[in-house]
């Protein structure tokens, strides 16, 4: 089945738009944990150094369980918006529903099913949760989102002490 998981992963991966968040690095040709970096920093820089005063806050986002938190049909809807096929979105939401899982005590295999829609270690995983994460963007230019998969980094460039804009990406305006 993994193999499988990972047929479908690079059909949507060549399938999506080279529109899609451009601060979102996993899933992407010729992008890399240390590209992220780069440009975290690159960006920071700049900004330090563009006038005195200025001030850069940024807060790291580590998701605990990030891939066992999505919501079935928010994730269908967003697969959809990028424009993945009807059929191919159902597939997914199948493919991650109620899947039963075996659990082991001493010789015996039984199958249980999930209470919770569960999917993490899936090879689709990572790529579904950038997809489903990928309208997370900032609204303003002083405050930047950058995303590898689920680990997200807010940077919040800070000038006369205005830190509205980066304190309203954790309120979710």
């Amino acid at each position: 089945m993994k193999c499988f998981e990972r047929l479908i992963r690079d059909f949507i991966t060549s399938s999506l738009s080279d529109t899609l968040d451009p601060l979102q690095f996993a899933y992407r040709p010729n992008c890399s944990t240390e590209d992220a970096i780069a440009h975290l920093r690159h960006t920071a820089l700049r900004h330090l150094d563009s006038r005195k005063g200025n001030y850069v806050k940024m807060l790291f986002v580590v998701y605990s369980s990030a891939f066992n938190t999505i919501i079935p049909s928010t994730l269908t809807t967003n697969l959809e918006i990028l424009g993945l096929s009807p059929s191919l979105c159902r597939w997914i939401s199948n493919f991650l529903t109620d899947r039963p899982q075996a659990v082991r005590v001493g010789k015996r295999l039984t199958l249980t099913r999930p209470q919770h829609w569960n999917f993490q270690g899936c090879v689709l995983s990572p790529l579904l949760y950038s997809l489903y994460t990928y309208d997370c963007v900032a609204t303003s230019s002083s405050t930047n989102i950058i995303k590898f998969a689920d680990d997200t980094a807010v940077v919040g460039l800070i000038s006369n002490n205005d830190e509205t804009a980066y304190l309203e990406v954790g309120r979710g305006d």
